[in-house]
């Protein structure tokens, strides 16, 4: 696999859900960027470049930062502050 393909980027969303699920269950919120990275080096390792660790850390780190920014962008679009 040469490139990031449309199945890796369709797990970004379900790591979104599930980091809104870790949150649901207790982990601290300061916790989930560090858990969106975490799973998305899992991911990586063992779905989109298992035997090709460069490539496994790449993709997980580009995951995981891209879960954080969907999980942060939609938090501050929908969620209304108080003022």
């Amino acid at each position: 696999m040469d490139q990031l393909t449309v199945y890796g980027i369709a797990l970004v969303p379900v790591m979104v859900g599930l980091a809104e699920l870790l949150k649901r269950f207790g982990l601290p919120p300061r916790f989930i960027p560090l858990a969106t990275v975490l799973m998305g080096l899992f991911f990586s390792f063992y779905y989109l470049a298992p035997g090709e660790p460069k490539k496994a850390i790449l993709f997980g780190t580009v995951l995981g930062l891209s879960a954080i920014g969907l999980f942060s962008g939609a938090k501050n679009t929908f969620v209304s502050r108080k003022r």
